[in-house]
């Protein structure tokens, strides 16, 4: 499963992309999903040196390809106050989906999940879901469509 209530926080508590990004890469870590959270999050860092994941409209794509990633995996995270990241359209982030898959993946299963999640991102109505959820249940219903094969 590349989600699961576990990997859903509804309450950040980071201000900082940086605190962010290893907040929610701890939920990875508890649920078994990645061995060396340190090699991960350098994975994750070296994509955002490149370009921001900040994609606007209040939401971040962080990810990272990884040998430390045992299964892809998405982990979500809601801020209520923001946190900024550099985003496109200048705003703080209040929604972050971090996506983590092997390193040893030929298939390009990051650039899968990334392709559905942003076609997910530009519904409005799913948007409008994902903000308002106020449980896990509601973050895996909408989720619940992305595919790892």
């Amino acid at each position: 499963m590349i989600i699961n209530e576990n990997m859903i926080v509804l309450d950040m508590k980071a201000e900082s992309k940086h605190d962010a990004i290893v907040e929610l890469a701890e939920y990875a870590q508890k649920e078994g999903k990645i061995i060396s959270i340190e090699d991960y999050i350098k994975s994750v860092f070296e994509r955002e040196e490149t370009y921001s994941t900040g994609v606007g409209n209040g939401i971040a794509i962080p990810h990272g390809k990884s040998k430390a990633v045992k299964e892809a995996m998405i982990v979500f995270g809601k801020s209520k106050g923001g946190i900024e990241w550099d985003s496109f359209d200048g705003k703080p982030v209040k929604m972050i989906f971090l996506l983590g898959v092997p390193d040893a993946n030929v298939d390009n299963l990051h650039l899968k999940i990334l392709s559905q999640l942003s076609r997910k991102l530009m519904n409005d109505d799913f948007v409008k879901m994902i903000r308002e959820a106020k449980t896990t249940d509601g973050i895996l219903t909408a989720l619940n469509d992305i595919k790892v094969n």
